[in-house]
């Protein structure tokens, strides 16, 4: 069944597809935000290890050297062991306590600032250079034996984090902004999966409301209408006006099952018409469709239809059990009778049969006319709930005006597929026009 969309539900649907991107957006732009961040705290660290080699290589130099005098002879001492460092790359800065240069491997090294001056621990600093690449520096005190000999500066060019790390942060917008946007689309797509249900439930209600109203309106508006004619008869006459009442209380008992039907279909909807173990009982089926058939017959009788309830036994009386509500499986069957008697021509038959099938744990019912059929196109919709099949107008797919040839209100088929269903029963119709009409129902046995 296709319905046309709705703009309450189509605002909803953005929204939702709207608030998946949005959280997706959140959820990646924390995760691309602290991936990159990792990758470039990994980078540093990797850069500080680097650097932190080249220092403990030159340390392990000048206590071979036998820390002579590091002031004067550092360059000498120092070149002798230069092939030990790996340093593709790096500039090695010696200071005196003072601050001025004694030894580099920068022509451009300018003397240590003041800041750096009296400094304890090793210190790592990030220098953006004007002109050059960023550095990444590390200054360290060299003290031996308690006396501060000068202090060791290793610069590491910075483009080994610059670089990956402007490409990465390139790679997750890109990747973040392709990803948002596949989110918005998939999160259009599941939206209108979900609201596709409740749209549907929504159409269904609204048509569901509208033809309850319709068939609530008729009913009322005649019980009005003998109301005032009641009224305005200024000389009371006993018998009309006992007429007028005897039609008052045949609309309202008519109207007071159409209540109870639409009440009993909706806690079917609700699932609250599923058997409790309260009202499961065993039942003898064919007692049940034996007490159908006898309050049918006389109704059969009075249109001439022979009504025949076929033993499969023959001479045995079967017994077909099953657990169930017995009030619950009698409804089923009169309405699948009566609905058989209704749409059967005089001198017709309406039969009705049970079977046992304990290879499949089912009991079988099958109620058969001979009446006008319903064309192959119908009976897809027969069991939707006010549809009354109008054979004067077949080229109609359905008619909810109220003015069937056939009375009712139309809720006869579904309260009876409500019923199989809630016995974990199914039920199936099967009819050619112009040669009758056959239901069957499985139930399972007890």
């Amino acid at each position: 069944m296709t319905f046309s969309p709705n703009p309450v539900f189509q605002s909803m649907r953005r929204r939702l597809a709207l608030w998946y991107a949005i959280v997706t957006a959140i959820l990646l732009v924390v995760f691309a935000t602290g991936f990159y961040l990792y990758v470039q705290s990994t980078l540093i660290d990797r850069i500080d290890d680097t650097i932190d080699h080249v220092a403990e290589v030159i340390e392990r130099s000048l206590i071979r050297s036998n820390l002579i005098d590091l002031e004067s002879d550092f360059s000498q001492n120092f070149s002798a062991n230069t092939q030990e460092i790996d340093a593709d790359h790096i500039d090695i800065d010696w200071f005196a306590a003072s601050g001025a240069v004694l030894w580099t491997t920068n022509a451009n090294v300018e003397p240590l600032q003041q800041r750096e001056k009296g400094i304890l621990q090793p210190v790592y600093r990030t220098v953006h250079l004007t002109e050059a690449e960023p550095l990444r520096q590390m200054t360290e005190p060299i003290v031996i034996n308690g006396k501060l000999y000068g202090y060791l500066r290793i610069s590491h060019p910075w483009f080994e984090v610059t670089k990956p790390v402007k490409q990465l942060f390139l790679d997750l917008a890109i990747g973040t902004t392709l990803m948002v946007f596949v989110v918005l689309l998939c999160g259009w797509w599941l939206a209108g999966l979900a609201m596709e249900p409740v749209n549907q439930s929504y159409q269904r209600l609204k048509q569901f409301t509208a033809d309850a109203s319709h068939e609530l309106r008729n009913p009322i508006a005649v019980i009005q209408t003998n109301v005032q004619v009641a009224l305005a008869d200024p000389i009371p006459d006993v018998e009309f006006q006992r007429s007028q009442l005897e039609t008052i209380e045949r609309i309202t008992r008519r109207l007071g099952r159409l209540i109870e039907d639409l009440l009993f279909l909706a806690r079917h909807d609700g699932g609250m018409s599923k058997l409790t173990n309260q009202k499961r009982e065993v039942c003898d089926l064919w007692q049940v469709l034996s007490e159908v058939g006898e309050e049918q017959r006389a109704i059969a009788q009075q249109k001439d239809i022979s009504l025949e309830l076929i033993n499969p036994l023959v001479n045995d009386e079967p017994q077909i059990l099953i657990m169930g509500d017995r009030d619950r499986l009698g409804r089923l069957f009169t309405n699948l009778v009566s609905n058989a008697i209704a749409y059967t021509a005089k001198t017709g038959t309406v039969q009705i049969t049970a079977q046992s099938i304990p290879s499949q744990n089912q009991a079988q019912i099958q109620v058969k006319d001979t009446g006008i059929g319903i064309p192959e196109a119908e009976l897809s919709q027969i069991f939707e709930r006010f549809y009354r099949y109008q054979p004067q107008k077949a080229n109609k797919s359905s008619s909810k005006s109220g003015n069937s040839s056939t009375s009712g209100s139309g809720l006869g088929l579904a309260i009876a597929q409500a019923i199989a269903e809630s016995h974990q029963g199914k039920i199936n119709v099967e009819s050619k026009v112009g040669q009758g009409t056959t239901f069957t129902v499985n139930l399972p046995l007890g």
